[in-house]
């Protein structure tokens, strides 16, 4: 028969094991603060390159390729010499205007002369007028009408030599379209005749193609639940495969604020710098597009939040025993997720929280 001391320790054995197994559950309870940071995050878009600048360099006069000064791949500057052109009928009729200009000039100088000599008449006849019977009256009048149609001519001479320089202004600007030159600071990418073709003024073939690729567009469809989150002048970094490693970065620069009724994405343009030449019109980057809010949120590991059927909580601690708070969740952020409730950034939370660690339990 056991006697009253061996029953006591009886009882006493599973109080002593149930006080060290708490104490031991309590001393591997592992915290964690509650962090407070930028709740934007990035979705990954695929977007295109494009150059800021491009341009077909057509003809704008007929001709023959004389000369080819560049080809794919040459660097040039506004205002570079790329092709040459002949037209041997323009160069012919720009002699001609040359040389009625200088008919219209000299034209000129002959009325000039009748002009001075028909004033010179006119004022002799003039003097002697004065002296009674000297000079019948009519005669002065007919030699002042020819004073008058002389000047008049000298004027119209005038302005045929003004109408002749016109031409022969428009013919040489014509001619001086057989040399075309770079309208911008480009690349050529592409080249379409070679010399001996006869090319057509705004014809369906190009001579050259001209982009510009030290700056380019990146053009990004944003999904329309996105478009909330573009911001002109925001910097956004982005990735290509030719540069594995590597990131760029470029300035959201024009936004249509209109979506593309196809695909229901709006086209934001990124201003892009290609110093080192490492970019390419036509490559299709992956975008790091941030979304979200740029307000603070509060962060804690998604094992610190306990979801059950009736709440979401964290567990902090209150004078040395578990308290569970209430929370609503946010976006994940790796392996953190934002948390809304009565919690402060620093504050200290169970790490590994599960709902067997009771309410007032001590931690």
């Amino acid at each position: 028969m056991p006697t009253p001391k061996s029953v006591r320790l009886a009882l006493a054995l599973p109080l002593f094991a149930c006080v060290a197994a708490q104490s031991q559950t309590a001393a591997h309870i592992e915290m964690t603060k509650v962090e407070s940071r930028s709740a934007s995050r990035t979705i990954p878009l695929t977007a295109e390159l494009q150059p800021y600048l491009q341009t077909d360099i057509e003809a704008r006069v007929p001709g023959y390729v004389v000369k080819m000064l560049v080809d794919r791949g040459s660097v040039v500057h506004r205002g570079q010499l790329l092709v040459q052109l002949s037209a041997p009928e323009m160069s012919a009729q720009t002699n001609a205007t040359d040389s009625a200009l200088h008919q219209a000039e000299a034209e000129v100088a002959q009325a000039q002369a009748q002009a001075a000599a028909a004033a010179s008449m006119y004022a002799r006849l003039q003097e002697a007028a004065k002296t009674p019977g000297a000079v019948a009256g009519n005669e002065l009048e007919q030699a002042e009408k020819q004073k008058e149609a002389a000047a008049s001519l000298v004027e119209s001479r005038r302005a045929a030599v003004r109408s002749a320089k016109s031409k022969l202004q428009a013919t040489k600007d014509m001619e001086s379209y057989l040399n075309v030159i770079a309208p911008f600071d480009g690349t050529i990418t592409d080249r379409f005749v070679h010399p001996g073709i006869m090319v057509d003024a705004g014809g369906h073939t190009p001579l050259l193609k001209l982009q510009q690729i030290s700056h380019l567009r990146l053009v990004v469809p944003v999904p329309e639940s996105y478009v909330g989150s573009i911001a002109k002048g925001r910097s956004v970094t982005f990735h290509v495969p030719a540069r594995p490693g590597k990131s760029y970065s470029g300035k959201i620069a024009r936004v249509p604020n209109a979506l593309d009724q196809q695909n229901r994405t709006m086209m934001a343009e990124l201003d892009v710098f290609n110093t080192d030449k490492t970019l390419a019109p036509g490559m299709y980057p992956t975008v790091d597009w941030p979304v979200g809010s740029n307000d603070n949120a509060l962060y804690v590991p998604i094992t610190s939040v306990v979801t059950t059927t009736e709440r979401t909580f964290v567990i902090t601690v209150v004078n040395g025993r578990a308290h569970w708070v209430n929370v609503r969740k946010g976006a994940t952020a790796g392996e953190q997720v934002a948390i809304r409730g009565e919690v402060s950034d620093g504050q200290a939370v169970v790490k590994r929280a599960t709902d067997e660690i009771r309410e007032g339990s001590a931690i």
